[in-house]
């Protein structure tokens, strides 16, 4: 079955997509492209699926980059030992081949490029990781390997959309003690819960560390089961685990 691969013409020409669970060979609730090893699928099934995005985009699975993802601020320059011990949640090359792959089931995967210097990115981006600087750490790394502020691009894949990410005050209150101007990334819920607002939050952060093309595609992984993983929905449906989404880029 062809695998579903959502692209964004702000990366152009880039090969790259934030690949859906269509077209994998998983079963049960991982039915589709479970990418994550984290899970408690078959191993030789996730690297069937895995392989299956190396051959889309035109890579080996040897090329294929993967980290340990933490929910930190931390990013890796790749190449790096392929073996996923290394503990971090972004990514940064300027090498032709390697293919970045970031794994998500609500958190936001967030692919960049400079195409004129020739550096990509790709970050894992769930609540803690953006608050912490994710974002622009990999930013920051990418400006290293020599990549112009100005000229990075940044899409922020299918992530949990703020309807359906409800959270408590406590959340909140984490949120206004770093900046009160974070609670316009809340909306009022009912008996006293909020709705968060995690895409515009990672627009903004990205906006603010000087990236003006930023934007997200739009895709809600929580509502929409026949494409996407949510760790949230799993839970609300009380699922034994998930599977998790992968999105990638490459020179």
């Amino acid at each position: 079955m062809t695998l579903e691969i959502l692209t964004s013409d702000t990366l152009s020409p880039l090969r790259h997509g934030f690949i859906t669970r269509k077209g994998g060979a998983s079963s049960g609730v991982f039915a589709g492209l479970n990418c994550g090893l984290g899970s408690s699928d078959q191993r030789e099934i996730v690297n069937i699926n895995r392989e299956r995005v190396a051959e889309a985009m035109g890579v080996s699975p040897e090329q294929m980059a993967f980290v340990h993802q933490v929910h930190s601020a931390d990013v890796k320059a790749v190449p790096h030992r392929q073996d996923e011990t290394v503990k971090a949640d972004a990514m940064v090359s300027a090498t032709p081949g390697t293919l970045l792959c970031i794994l998500t089931a609500d958190c936001q995967p967030v692919l960049f490029a400079d195409t004129d210097a020739g550096v990509i990115g790709a970050a894992h981006a769930g609540w803690k990781g953006a608050i912490d600087g994710v974002l622009e750490n990999t930013v920051e790394a990418m400006v290293t390997l020599g990549a112009q502020r100005e000229n990075i691009r940044a899409v922020i894949g299918p992530s949990i959309s703020q309807r359906a990410y409800e959270v408590g005050p406590e959340f909140l209150d984490r949120f206004i003690d770093e900046d009160p101007e974070n609670a316009r990334y809340f909306a009022n819920g009912v008996e006293g819960k909020y709705h968060f607002n995690l895409p515009h939050f990672g627009m903004d952060r990205l906006r603010n560390v000087g990236i003006a093309d930023a934007s997200w595609t739009g895709h809600c992984t929580y509502s929409d089961a026949k494409r996407f993983y949510s760790y949230r929905r799993s839970v609300h449906q009380k699922e034994a685990d998930y599977g998790r989404l992968v999105s990638v880029i490459r020179l």
